[in-house]
């Protein structure tokens, strides 16, 4: 039986089910109950092959007639007795050999055919269903009652049983009356009640005109005569059973459709829902596809950024090298002494100390009142404000004194020298801006396996988990490399300590002085000779690592134009698309060049001067924050704050950190951590 016949019946509360002539096995569909029947009163089953009917059959409270006619039924369930409101039992045709004891519990039970079965006893029982009428069965068959008692009739049958039972015995005719009362007070309009109730009374009429036919044998005439009555009676009940049952079939009709349409309609809904479900969850993967591609090739471009720092920074150190020597930093003359703008740099020195020491009062200031905010809000941050303001009225009262104390003390001087050379070194500060870039990288990637764990979504895992492997791998080699080069930037102090005079006045002063006046790299090789248009070109194109490239080559503009995409990877420019914009950029200079000469002499004669600066220029903002509002995985409030390696995970703050010690998203041993700090 198809799942949607029970849920019309159960919505619709239907009091007729007729599902005759099938090849059915089973009466109930998978995860459907029979108390979806609840309300049927007309259960029409015969035809079919049902081997068994469910044990729970007597929840149907309301079932009145019960069709089973020609199946292959060996049993009757025990709960059949409890279809208390019962009147028909049609089990014709079937495999039975013993009725349940539990059919004395259909007090209501009119007609009962129980005929070719394998039937040869009646339960003793049968006889408390005082309103019986109408007992079909095989009597030659019959053992209990006796053949000579089952061919007398209902009756007889009756009796015998109720002798048996020990019970006296009264006709139905007493109590059929209250049970059509308690059905309806005799005033019930109900279809299926008054098509029963009407079956039976002609049943009765004509076996009352049986009766006086056969009893009546005073004369010829009056037996014609109610011969032709009864004939005549008997044709008028046969067109009422004709019309009603072309009625029962019209209406089958109508309740066959409604049922369809019904079917029809949920099937569309459901449809609909499951295509509007469908294109959400593509919608969503799509989503997650442009992320992850995004991600993929921000990745690469690192990577590729990374491979062209190695190439370039051998050149870099050479060029560093090279710097070092030609300038002789070892070698103070009489005219620098003289020239020594003592105030000045004492004042640019106090100022890089002052900033290294606001930024680390500004630092542990930040994390003393992140920790005080959880446990007390307000009172910590008027306290805090107000040694914040103490601390920075203390140090405008001491720059002066600072000033004069840095002109006295060597220490001081060398520490300020030690910090401009660190922010000022190049091959640094790219590292620097690496590491920035591939933290950010690891924030995004774990916050979007965050995001696929929520979705349940298992695409795409493993090309993203190489990712974060391949930029936790990375991420220590920039470390490696910051270390290193933050090493030789040391002994290069070393050295110039050891081979300074001893008694040389201002030696540290001198050199902070010459480091604030160094030119920058792209200046020196123009003066050197490239070209300021060149340098200008690969500065807009984001390849400004390839200019010392360039100037080693003594690449001008004029030969640019003539080489090709192959000369340019030979020189070392791998990138297809920048050779190709390299050489579309200097085509259209010399193009323009061509048509109006005096723009390229103007520019080749117009030579910046560079500005003399007082202190070191800023570094360049760090990589955006990401767009997404992370959380640690172990507390939920705070921003997640600490990089494990070797996993690359950044998903757990300061406080929670120290007392982890495996990754809580991958649970791989943590090797070491890492602080991360956001840009405002």
């Amino acid at each position: 039986v198809p799942y949607g016949a029970f849920a019309t019946c159960k919505v619709l509360q239907k009091k007729v089910l007729i599902i005759h002539t099938n090849n059915l096995t089973s009466l109930v569909p998978k995860s459907c109950s029979l108390l979806s029947l609840i309300t049927v009163k007309v259960l029409d089953l015969h035809d079919n092959q049902l081997a068994s009917l469910p044990a729970d059959i007597g929840q149907l409270t309301a079932l009145q007639v019960l069709n089973l006619e020609r199946n292959l039924l060996k049993s009757l369930p025990q709960s059949i007795g409890d279809l208390a409101q019962l009147q028909v039992l049609n089990v014709k045709g079937n495999k039975l050999r013993e009725l349940p004891g539990s059919v004395s519990g259909l007090r209501r039970l009119r007609a009962l055919d129980v005929s070719a079965n394998e039937l040869q006893e009646l339960p003793r029982l049968l006889g408390h269903a005082r309103s019986l009428q109408t007992l079909t069965l095989d009597a030659s068959a019959m053992t209990y009652p006796p053949p000579d008692i089952c061919s007398a009739g209902t009756e007889a049958i009756q009796q015998f049983l109720c002798k048996e039972c020990g019970i006296p015995y009264y006709p139905p005719s007493q109590y059929l009356l209250p049970t059509l009362e308690s059905d309806g007070g005799g005033t019930s309009v109900d279809g299926v009640d008054r098509t029963v109730e009407k079956y039976l009374e002609e049943e009765s009429e004509w076996q009352e005109i049986l009766v006086i036919y056969l009893s009546s044998d005073s004369s010829q005439e009056r037996k014609t005569q109610e011969k032709l009555e009864f004939e005549r009676r008997l044709n008028v009940g046969q067109r009422e059973q004709a019309l009603l049952v072309q009625q029962l079939n019209s209406h089958k009709d109508e309740i066959l459709q409604t049922v369809r349409e019904e079917q029809r309609r949920l099937e569309q809904g459901l449809s609909k829902h499951q295509r509007c479900l469908e294109e959400e969850r593509l919608k969503l993967l799509q989503q997650l596809k442009d992320t992850e591609q995004g991600i993929a090739s921000r990745i690469q471009k690192l990577l590729e950024d990374n491979q062209r720092q190695k190439r370039s920074s051998d050149i870099l150190k050479s060029l560093e090298n090279e710097r070092i020597r030609m300038e002789q930093l070892m070698a103070i003359t009489q005219e620098e002494t003289e020239q020594l703008r003592r105030r000045e740099v004492a004042s640019a020195m106090q100022q890089m100390l002052a900033e290294t020491y606001k930024n680390k009062l500004l630092q542990t200031t930040s994390e003393s009142r992140r920790q005080d905010l959880v446990s007390q809000a307000c009172s910590s941050l008027a306290e805090m404000d107000q040694k914040f303001q103490q601390i920075l009225a203390w140090q405008q009262l001491d720059q002066n004194k600072a000033v004069s104390q840095i002109l006295q003390q060597i220490e001081m001087q060398k520490t300020a020298f030690e910090a401009l050379q660190v922010k000022k070194d190049l091959m640094h500060r790219q590292i620097r801006n690496q590491i920035k870039l591939v933290e950010t990288e690891l924030l995004q990637l774990t916050q979007l396996e965050l995001k696929r764990q929520e979705l349940d979504t298992e695409m795409l895992q493993e090309a993203v988990t190489e990712q974060r492997r391949a930029l936790g791998c990375l991420l220590q080699q920039l470390l490696k490399e910051k270390k290193q080069r933050e090493e030789e930037l040391q002994q290069i102090l070393l050295e110039m300590e050891a081979k300074s005079e001893t008694k040389q006045e201002n030696y540290w002063l001198i050199q902070y002085q010459r480091l604030l006046n160094q030119k920058p790299l792209s200046l020196k090789l123009q003066e050197k000779g490239l070209e300021q248009q060149l340098v200008t070109l690969l500065l807009e194109l984001s390849a400004e690592h390839y200019v010392p490239l360039f100037a080693h080559h003594r690449i001008s503009l004029e030969t640019l134009g003539t080489m090709s995409a192959s000369d340019l990877e030979k020189l070392g420019v791998t990138e297809a698309g920048l050779q190709r914009a390299i050489l579309r950029r200097a085509q259209e200079i010399l193009a323009v060049a061509t048509t109006i000469p005096e723009l390229r002499r103007a520019e080749d004669t117009a030579v910046p001067a560079a500005p003399e600066p007082s202190a070191p220029p800023e570094e360049p903002p760090g990589p955006a924050a990401p767009a997404l509002q992370p959380e640690c995985v172990v507390c939920m409030e705070r921003e997640p704050q600490m990089i494990f390696l070797p996993c690359g995970h950044v998903c757990c703050c300061q406080g929670c950190c120290e007392r982890l010690h495996s990754c809580p998203l991958c649970r791989q041993d943590i090797a070491q951590r890492i602080r991360i700090f956001h840009s405002a």
